[in-house]
């Protein structure tokens, strides 16, 4: 790896990988709360070290002619209730923000944006979702009928790198397919037709 030193980039792009105290909430039994030490974890690594990071590129990005550009790479679970994730939604909601003042205070050198995920298909999906009839279900909930692909989510973050963004900041880029339908959907009983 290179020396970080040595660092003279103009783009970085910031994730973490949140970890869940339960695979698929819904489905398991109420479990005691996290160790203390556990959630502290899931903050470092999810807010505390994209902060770190985004520092140090920020002092060789305001030294550069041409500035920089940094992506922090956040999910749907900044946005919205996740049960079994309720640390990593916090710490990733508080990135969302981060991003957001870090833009005002590091322009006009500096641009700064989130992408937030929705579901993404991984060789992991399986433990959220089940199997692939489970995956295919959970796809179709999706207005665009289909989970994310990592390339979904790489195409954002080359957009707001390139010059065609050179007057975003401080965004948040929703990637989620449309969202997700809302439960009461499913177990309305009025008339769709007439709405």
């Amino acid at each position: 790896m290179q020396n970080p030193l040595d660092f003279t980039g103009q783009v970085v792009i910031v994730t973490g990988r949140c970890l869940s105290t339960m695979p698929v909430a819904h489905r398991l039994p109420k479990l005691p709360p996290c160790p203390p030490r556990f959630s502290e974890s899931i903050l470092r690594l999810n807010l505390m070290a994209p902060l770190n990071l985004s520092q140090f590129a920020n002092r060789v990005m305001q030294q550069q002619s041409q500035g920089g550009c940094i992506i922090n790479i956040c999910i749907i679970s900044a946005r919205r209730p996740s049960p079994g994730t309720a640390a990593c939604g916090a710490a990733k909601a508080g990135l969302v923000n981060l991003t957001q003042s870090l833009a005002e205070e590091w322009a006009p050198k500096v641009r700064m944006n989130s992408v937030i995920a929705g579901m993404i298909q991984t060789d992991q999906s399986h433990l959220h979702y089940g199997d692939e009839e489970g995956i295919a279900r959970v796809a179709r909930t999706v207005p665009l009928q289909r989970l994310a692909q990592p390339s979904d989510i790489d195409d954002t973050c080359l957009y707001l790198a390139s010059d065609l963004a050179s007057y975003v900041s401080s965004a948040e880029v929703v990637v989620h397919g449309g969202g997700e339908k809302p439960a009461f959907l499913e177990v309305a009983t009025a008339d769709n037709a007439t709405l």
